[in-house]
């Protein structure tokens, strides 16, 4: 249990700690460029859509697109994990069972 709160803790510090040291960094998203690509074909377009909450900076989006990516990513390597858990004590259970005769 220690040992998954040490995980945890580690991954939260290296998600957050590069925010501290690149301040000026700026991140920029392939739906900006896309939009000012947009925008330079056709000045009269405008989006379907607006955002429901905009985060105040290019950081914090990526930091929770990174986010996004690594939960998406733990539950699926969770999924996987845990079929193949049950499948190999499936087939454990199986093969206690069984007598080979030759």
């Amino acid at each position: 249990m220690k040992k998954n709160i040490l995980l945890i803790a580690m991954v939260v510090i290296l998600a957050v700690l590069p925010l501290f040291f690149q301040k000026g960094a700026e991140f920029g998203g392939s739906d900006d460029q896309a939009e000012a690509a947009i925008t330079k074909i056709d000045s009269s377009y405008k989006p379907w859509f607006s955002n429901i909450w905009e985060p105040p900076s290019g950081e914090i989006e990526s930091l929770l697109f990174c986010l996004q990516a690594a939960i998406g990513a733990g539950f699926i390597g969770y999924f996987i994990g845990f079929s193949r858990g049950r499948h190999k004590k499936e087939d454990s259970k199986e093969g206690k069972g069984k007598h080979v005769t030759h």
